[in-house]
């Protein structure tokens, strides 16, 4: 930390509003320097729509109230990518929904939605699946149910002037029925698994537990289902604008032919060209190896049987700051437990495996440095460095459930990871703001526990589910293949802030510290150490020659 020079003396009222005002640039600091570099200049807006739908239900169709909430940018550059933010759909089934999940013996339900969203920009459409996971919750003894998701969606890009606007579609919930004593309920029948009665749910297979309702959006829904509008550059609808979920950040979709847009002369192969394609992959281009950080074993870390390594990266929301910290490439240290089996139950076959995994950065257990950057009153760069640190070992806790009707299999996995964010440095073009070598959260980053009775104290939990049918690659996280961990953490208040008897401490805590901050990491593939994967004509490799993470993923919003 550069030292700073001596002041000349100045009187005492002086050097009070000296004071004063380096605080309030303190505090000013700490609310720019956590934004994103990416963080749109014209803001955001929070969009919260209110739709009715009905739902094909075993008793019959039925209504239904579904939420959207998410948030947007206020406006968007032509090729510009965004991702909406912060996603959750509400479902509010009827109290007769209830009934019907009942009288198939279930308790409780897990749900997971498939939204049907379309993408318009003057004449041009798309479409997008907004996907969402719940927790399980209990049946509830009267009234109707409610189920809340949140999820993944596809960013998107307008490819002209004029605005883009995104409307609810068809929505499907998959029901995972659970009975009172955690087994599996409902059976299915030869009619309702083969699809006989259109107006009832659909089986997911005989005995499966599982029930899949289909909704349409009803026809008076308002505004035919509208949930936001985002302009698109300076115009207000150019003929040649088409909207296009898009590729990586920056890019358009699919280049211009130089064809006029919806016109008669168009040659129906050229319109196929130029439709709009829907990527389900997040904005983002992987790091050169040069950019990360080695992640190998080494002397003072041996492998062992079941040590395996990987990369990890993401973003963290910051709730008060409706921003986002870009969390850069990782290196984490895996030791694989040993599955054994878990509780039984008729229909499945059930495994628990608990790993356990450190990050591991220049002998330490924390991440690498990364720094946000912003500038103040448009012209003031300022900029902080973060990192991650361990306070205990991340504990991996994973259950697969095996049918023995089809053989797909479930895992779910949470990990639970005690994680306090240090401040290293804040620069304010660049001069240097002294906030001492022990800035950091009181405690760590805290999420609510599904199991608090057995996991208590104050640590990050995220969670992820992974897929696998007989015959097909692997779908959500594994801890072998990676994927996607989500989850929500309240940030502690702040301690250790500030020098020469400047407190900082609370204009951080006021300014950042707080619930609802979703974090969105992506795990790479894993290197297995005592079995690699090379690179090869037939295999996509896992290892690099030195044992290194062949794969370094890329941060999804």
């Amino acid at each position: 930390m550069t030292a700073k020079p001596a002041a000349a003396p100045r009187p005492s009222r002086a050097r009070a509003r000296a004071r004063a005002r380096s605080t309030s640039i303190a505090a000013f600091v700490v609310l720019a320097a956590l934004l994103p570099t990416t963080a749109s200049a014209s803001g955001t807006q929070e969009v919260e729509a209110e739709l009715p739908y009905v739902c094909a239900l075993p008793s019959g169709q039925l209504p239904a109230t579904v939420r959207v909430a998410a948030e947007f940018p206020a406006r968007a550059e032509v090729g510009e990518a965004f991702t909406p933010s912060g996603v959750t759909t509400t479902v509010e089934l009827p109290e007769e929904a209830v009934a019907d999940l009942a009288g198939r013996g279930a308790a409780e339900v897990r749900a997971a939605t498939r939204l049907d969203v379309g993408v318009a920009q003057n004449a041009a459409t798309a479409r997008a699946s907004w996907r969402g996971g719940a927790e399980p919750v209990a049946l509830p003894e009267s009234g109707p149910l409610t189920l809340v998701t949140r999820g993944d969606v596809p960013s998107v890009a307008g490819r002209g002037d004029g605005d883009l606007t995104f409307s609810a579609g068809s929505l499907a919930i998959d029901l995972t029925l659970a009975a009172a004593d955690g087994t599996a309920a409902g059976t299915a029948t030869a009619d309702s698994a083969s699809g006989s009665d259109s107006s009832s749910g659909s089986e997911s297979g005989s005995g499966s537990g599982s029930l899949t309702v289909d909704c349409t959006l009803a026809e008076d829904a308002p505004g035919q289902g509208l949930l936001a509008t985002v302009p698109v550059g300076t115009g207000t609808g150019a003929p040649s604008g088409s909207a296009s979920p898009s590729g990586p950040a920056g890019t358009s979709g699919a280049p211009d032919d130089g064809q006029p847009d919806g016109r008669g002369d168009r040659q129906p192969e050229r319109q196929s060209e130029r439709s709009p394609k829907v990527l389900e992959n997040t904005p983002g281009t992987s790091p050169d190896r040069d950019d990360v950080p080695p992640c190998r074993y080494d002397e003072q870390h041996p492998p062992t049987d079941v040590s395996l390594n990987a990369y990890v990266t993401g973003y963290a929301n910051v709730k008060k700051l409706k921003g986002a910290a870009y969390l850069p490439p990782s290196c984490v240290l895996i030791e694989q437990g040993v599955p054994v089996p878990g509780p039984p139950d008729p229909d499945y076959l059930i495994f628990d495996t608990v790993s356990y995994a450190n990050f591991h950065y220049q002998e330490r257990r924390q991440t690498p440095p990364f720094e946000a950057t912003f500038l103040s009153f448009d012209f003031a760069p300022v900029k902080a460095t973060m990192v991650l640190e361990q306070t205990d070992t991340m504990r991996i806790d994973s259950r697969m459930k095996m049918s023995m009707t089809d053989f797909s299999t479930t895992t779910d996995t949470y990990v639970r990871a005690p994680l306090v964010l240090h401040v290293l440095d804040l620069e304010v073009n660049g001069t240097p703001l002294d906030v001492g070598s022990e800035c950091r959260t009181e405690t760590s980053l805290v999420s609510e526990d599904p199991d608090p009775a057995n996991f208590p104290g104050d640590h990050l939990v995220l969670y992820g589910r992974g897929e696998l049918l007989i015959g097909q690659p692997a779908t959500g996280y594994l801890l072998l293949s990676g994927g996607v961990l989500a989850g929500e953490a309240t940030i502690p208040a702040f301690t250790g802030c500030g020098t020469d008897g400047e407190d900082l401490d609370r204009l951080l805590t006021a300014s950042v510290s707080g619930p609802g901050n979703l974090i969105k990491q992506v795990q790479g593939q894993t290197c297995a150490i005592a079995a690699p994967v090379f690179p090869s004509p037939t295999n996509e490799g896992q290892c690099t020659e030195d044992l290194q993470p062949y794969e370094i993923p890329v941060a999804e919003h």
